[in-house]
């Protein structure tokens, strides 16, 4: 490698470094380590868990929040997969597949509905939060109008001082004569 070439380094998860040669300055880039991401437990937002809970309170949400759950898993993608496979392998019905045709968008009409149940429910965990956020703004104003005063109050104080110090001052100076 000629001289004068920073390195870029580029890790991966395992011990193995690979160096660039580059003109630019030199750069670290480190891949997280996934292992340490799943381990971290982070605190749950006190508001959306008290939606969560008064959401699993009804069985339907609970009901539609499962089929949700399933129809966005690779599982269901799989038994759709071997299903449509097995339909047209075995010979259920002949080509063009009407009945299967037909159920499918039975199902795609029921799932249209899970989707759109599962974005009410996130525009609800959504304005969850931003309720709280709004809460906490209006708190904060109010405390740092409260600070205001304070600061205000202080430089009043302050310039007060400040002008019975002058004064006294003045007082105890003699008069030259």
């Amino acid at each position: 490698m000629p001289a004068g070439y920073p390195l870029i380094v580029v890790g991966r998860r395992d011990p193995d470094w690979r160096m660039v040669p580059r003109k630019e300055a030199p750069v670290v880039f480190k891949q997280p380590n996934l292992d340490l991401v799943h381990r971290v437990s982070f605190e749950s937002n006190p508001a959306l868990l008290k939606h969560a809970r008064e959401r699993a309170e009804s069985v339907q949400n609970r009901i539609a929040d499962r089929i949700t759950t399933f129809a966005g898993s690779m599982a269901f993608v799989y038994i759709h997969i071997i299903w449509f496979g097995s339909w047209i392998a075995f010979g259920v019905e002949g080509y063009p597949y009407g009945l299967l045709t037909m159920i499918v968008s039975l199902e795609a009409i029921f799932l249209s509905t899970f989707v759109m149940i599962s974005q009410n429910r996130a525009d609800a965990k959504r304005q969850v939060v931003a309720d709280l956020q709004w809460q906490t703004v209006q708190e904060e104003d109010k405390q740092n109008q409260q600070l205001l005063e304070l600061s205000n109050q202080i430089l009043d104080l302050t310039k007060a001082v400040h002008a019975y110090a002058a004064a006294r001052e003045g007082e105890t100076k003699p008069a030259s004569s």
